[in-house]
């Protein structure tokens, strides 16, 4: 019995403090008014520098493969190409299927295969009417952003390395393939790189 009694006086005393605590809580908020300020009551600055700095600049720009492609692994090249032959066939004469066929197409011309349907977004993509080896690194890590509209449906390859690997494997599926790339172009292709990634 004096158990419970002690019970409810403590389930008492907690609810006279609480009902305190509101009574105090709207008798305050009758005496103080807040106003919003009009201005920051302190100001802090930020340095158009900064801003600047911060501000994204467009796509990022993508690593070359030019340098990696004379010591690419042209077998898992071919083991990364799998991804693609539901739509692309990779022998000499083959079909085009939902995509052309890739014999031969390091530095062919964009559209060359006669009779296959190529989206406009693709014919008229990037930088150059050939598929040059920066256009198929550029294609390859994302085709709708180098091609917006095109009809490919592929996420892309994000390492360069096995993007330089599917490249030199293409690049062997010619007839007489293509000269790999000079010194001088893969410094290039570096020192743009470099520039744009402001280093």
């Amino acid at each position: 019995m004096s158990s419970s009694l002690e019970f409810n006086k403590l389930a008492a005393g907690v609810l006279c403090g609480g009902l305190l605590l509101m009574g105090v809580g709207k008798f305050a908020g009758v005496l103080v008014h807040p106003e919003q300020l009009e201005t920051n009551a302190y100001m802090v600055e930020v340095t158009e520098g900064a801003a600047t700095a911060a501000a994204p600049t467009g796509p990022a720009p993508i690593e070359p493969i030019l340098g990696l492609l004379a010591s690419a692994d042209v077998a898992s090249g071919q083991k990364i190409a799998k991804k693609c032959a539901a739509c692309h066939s990779f022998d000499n004469g083959g079909p085009n299927k939902v995509g052309p066929n890739l014999w031969n197409v390091v530095m062919a011309k964009k559209g060359h295969i006669d009779g296959f349907a190529y989206s406009d977004a693709l014919l008229t993509s990037g930088e150059n009417d050939n598929w040059t080896y920066t256009s198929l690194n550029h294609f390859l890590k994302k085709p709708k952003d180098y091609a917006p509209g095109t009809k490919m449906n592929f996420a892309g390859i994000k390492k360069a390395s096995q993007r330089a690997d599917l490249v030199a494997y293409l690049h062997s599926l010619a007839d007489t393939p293509a000269p790999l790339p000079s010194a001088e172009e893969i410094q290039a292709a570096n020192d743009a790189f470099k520039a744009a990634s402001g280093g």
